[in-house]
C-alpha cells in the first residue's frame, strides 16, 4: 500500500483539476483552470507536471483523463468490463515508475455495440468505496458525452454514452434553431414540457418544432432553450431504465436538469458529489499500488 501524500489531477477535455491529498486521505489544495487536453495541443506535459509540483509540492502524481487519451500525453489503454479499482492499479501506464502515472479507461465491446469512458471510471468506483452509492447501483454522469453505468459488486459492469451535451451545443451553436437557443436553462415548467414531448421518441421533429413554434407565436423565444434542453434531455433520459433508483454524479447545476427529466418520467434519483467520489477513487487507486 503507497502511503504518504501524493497530487491527483482530473485532467478532461476542456478543464484540469489539481487535489494535493496527504497521507490521511484529505484534500488539503486543490485548483481549477483551462488546462484541459485541447489546451495541451503541441504542449509539454512533463513541463504542465514540473509546474503543478512547484505550486503544490514536490509529491507523486497520479492522473485520471483524457490525459491518458490517444490524443493526450500517453495513451493509458482501457481495462475491460467488469472493471473494479484492483484492475485499475494493476494496469496504471508509468511515465515514471512509482512518480507519474495514469489511470487506464474502461471499455465495454459486444456483438453491437463498443462504448469507451475515461476519467468517469474513477469516480463512478470512488462513489462506491467511499459509501456514497451501494456496490450494485445505476449511475448516470451528465456532460458532454453523458455516462450511464451499471456496477455490481462494486465494479462496472456495463455503460452507455450518449452525446447528449455534443448534440446540444452544436444545436445551439451551429443549427437552424441557434438565433432561438440563447435563453437560459433551469427546471420548470417549460424545461420539463421539452422532457414529457421527448416521450413520444420523436427527437428530431420535436426539434424542427421549436423553430415552427416559434414561426407561428405559440413558444416565446426565451423559453425555447429550456424547451429544447428539457427535448434533449428528455430523450437520452427516457431511453434508460428508470425502474431502480439513479444516482446522479454532476455539479448540481446540470444534475438538478437530469433528476428532474428522470422525476418527469417516472423515476427515482440522487445527486452525488462527483468530486468527492473523485477523490475517493483516485485515493483508494493510489493505496493499492
Amino acid at each position: 500500500m503507497t502511503q504518504g501524500a501524493f497530487l491527483a489531477i482530473d485532467w478532461g477535455t476542456t478543464n484540469r483539476r489539481v487535489y494535493r491529498i496527504d497521507a490521511t486521505d484529505e484534500v488539503v489544495a486543490t485548483e481549477r483552470d483551462d488546462r484541459g487536453m485541447l489546451a495541451m495541443e503541441g504542449g509539454d506535459y512533463a513541463d504542465e507536471i514540473a509546474r503543478i509540483r512547484e505550486r503544490h509540492g514536490d509529491l507523486s502524481v497520479l492522473i485520471a483523463g483524457m490525459a491518458g487519451s490517444n490524443r493526450g500525453w500517453r495513451d493509458a489503454g482501457y481495462c475491460p468490463c467488469p472493471a473494479g479499482l484492483a484492475d485499475l492499479a494493476a494496469a496504471i501506464a508509468w511515465i515514471e515508475p512509482g512518480r507519474t502515472g495514469i489511470v487506464p479507461g474502461v471499455s465495454l465491446a459486444t456483438d453491437t455495440r463498443a462504448d469507451v469512458m475515461r476519467g468517469e471510471e474513477v469516480q463512478l468506483l470512488g462513489a462506491v468505496a467511499s459509501g456514497m452509492a451501494g456496490p450494485d447501483a445505476l449511475f448516470c454522469q451528465p456532460g458532454t458525452h453523458c455516462k450511464w453505468a451499471d456496477l455490481t459488486g462494486g465494479r462496472i459492469t456495463g455503460f452507455t454514452t450518449a452525446m447528449t451535451g455534443e448534440v446540444f451545443a452544436l444545436l445551439r451553436r451551429h443549427s437552424i434553431l441557434a438565433p432561438q437557443l440563447g435563453g437560459a436553462i433551469a427546471d420548470g415548467p417549460v424545461f420539463r414540457a421539452g422532457v414529457e414531448r421527448a416521450r413520444d421518441g420523436d427527437l428530431l421533429a420535436n426539434l424542427f418544432d421549436v423553430r415552427a413554434s416559434a414561426v407561428l407565436g405559440r413558444r416565446a423565444d426565451s423559453d425555447a432553450a429550456a424547451y429544447a434542453s428539457g427535448l434533449v434531455i428528455g430523450a437520452d433520459v427516457a431511453a434508460r431504465p428508470l425502474d431502480r433508483k439513479i444516482a446522479i454524479l454532476a455539479d448540481p447545476e446540470l444534475g438538478d436538469l437530469y433528476r428532474a427529466a428522470v422525476e418527469t418520467l417516472g423515476g427515482e434519483a440522487t445527486i452525488l458529489d462527483s468530486h468527492g467520489a473523485f477523490v475517493a477513487g483516485i485515493t483508494a487507486i493510489w493505496r493499492q499500488l
